[in-house]
């Protein structure tokens, strides 16, 4: 379970997230959507641990984000997939190399490496492209390999940043399809996206940040609610 009890972010006099009030239950897909510089990048990093609040607690599982000391930061993101739109793919090692080093660093069995990656390789539609290096695969594929390196070590949640940025639309259906598949086996993804029309189409949970302040979250929402746009301009 994910919860964030009334967060706040505040960068010099600003607030990027202003109260923020949210439970996510294991196994949900969730939607974070809003205009540009809304808050949907600073809530993904409080998730992941990269920044922390200037008020509030956010929980993970277990872990108590707030009061989490460095040296347990690497545990907290053993439960953690991180998805990227530029997909931070290591250049001078192949597609294999660059999920199994997601495990590596964890010291596990040489003979679980070679069979995880090559499975979530399967998974991911890349099996025959496993010696490949990262400037040998196309824009889709690539984060196709981060997607695989982010579920390699099986975590309880995934978080991506605009993982469709950019990608063409077909492309971007095929991505999401694969997430789709990882939330199937009960693991949570969390997505922040501008991308209207996947949304649109394959609706799942919707939390709209606007100026910082929750101002929407609907089961099977769309990217825009018509009723709530109609309505007077929202304040704080």
């Amino acid at each position: 379970m994910i919860q964030l009890m009334h967060v706040s972010k505040k960068y010099g006099r600003n607030y990027a997230l202003d109260n923020i009030n949210l439970t996510i239950q294991q196994g949900e897909f969730v939607y974070v959507v809003g205009p540009s510089g809304a808050g949907k990048s600073t809530l993904i990093k409080l998730l992941y641990r990269q920044t922390l609040p200037t008020k509030g607690r956010i929980r993970i599982n277990k872990f108590d984000l707030t009061r989490l000391k460095a040296r347990q930061i690497p545990f907290l993101r053993r439960e953690l997939g991180i998805v990227f739109q530029d997909f931070k793919l290591l250049p001078r090692l192949t597609a294999y190399e660059n999920i199994a080093y997601a495990m590596e660093v964890t010291e596990k069995n040489p003979r679980l490496i070679r069979s995880r990656v090559m499975d979530v390789l399967s998974l991911v539609g890349l099996s025959s492209k496993s010696r490949r290096f990262p400037d040998e695969l196309s824009g889709g594929e690539q984060q196709r390999v981060a997607i695989a390196r982010a579920i390699v070590n099986r975590p309880s949640v995934v978080i991506a940043d605009e993982p469709t940025g950019n990608l063409d639309p077909a492309t971007s259906l095929e991505i999401i399809k694969i997430f789709e598949h990882i939330n199937q086996q009960n693991t949570t993804v969390i997505m922040a996206t501008h991308n209207n029309e996947i949304v649109d189409q394959r609706p799942q949970r919707v939390v709209e940040i606007v100026d910082g302040r929750l101002r929407r979250d609907e089961s099977k929402g769309a990217y825009k609610n018509a009723a709530v746009y109609l309505q007077t301009p929202y304040h704080r």
